[in-house]
């Protein structure tokens, strides 16, 4: 089954795309293969300009289109998700989601940010076709601290809860009951980043 990770932060390193790092780390340990789509990676130009003839972004388009779960991790900011996944989510199709399951993620400052994801972002992904949104995973920057050397680490609450949207996401593909499935095996530390960021992303 084909999954697809979407990180929208426009920064790098950044929290968000350590919490999608988390969530790929769970499904691996589930069998399962995701693969990353990362926004910021995308030609900004044809971005901005909504150029569906450029490669790239015909290629980005059809990753969504194949995918039967998309991850999204989004970073919060003003009160709504990142431009970079609006113009994003502006490219696709108006039924690019329909028939997907599709999981929610995001980092902002204070637990308060917990609410653009209802306000916000689950409109637009609605809009899209997606009836099938799991409860969505936030951290706020308290809970995603800086390792010593780089890269990110987790509160025992997200990483509960990262295990926990894995395993949601794994049973509803089709995947073993949750009492079937192996104990959680230990959990390796996330690729280190270069350097702290400045921003929540």
């Amino acid at each position: 089954m084909s999954i697809l990770l979407i990180a929208a932060s426009p920064t790098s390193p950044s929290r968000s795309a350590a919490l999608l790092a988390g969530a790929g780390r769970e499904l691996g340990l589930l069998g399962l293969a995701p693969q990353v789509l990362s926004l910021r990676e995308l030609p900004a130009h044809a971005l901005l300009l909504a150029d569906t003839r450029h490669a790239a972004i015909q290629a980005a388009v059809r990753q969504v289109a194949e995918a039967r779960a998309i991850v999204i991790a989004t970073p919060i900011y003003k009160a709504a998700y990142s431009g970079l996944l609006k113009v994003f989510l502006d490219l696709l199709p108006p039924d690019a989601l329909r028939g997907k399951t599709v999981l929610p993620m995001a980092t902002g400052g204070s637990p308060a940010h917990l609410l653009a994801l209802d306000y916000a972002l689950h409109p637009v992904l609605s809009s899209l076709g997606a009836r099938d949104v799991l409860d969505a995973v936030f951290a706020a920057d308290a809970q995603v601290g800086h390792r010593e050397g780089g890269g990110y680490h987790f509160d025992a609450d997200i990483e509960r809860r990262l295990d926990a949207a894995a395993r949601a996401l794994h049973t509803r593909l089709g995947g073993a009951r949750l009492v079937s499935l192996p104990p959680a095996a230990p959990r390796a530390p996330l690729a280190a980043q270069a350097s702290p960021e400045r921003c929540s992303a």
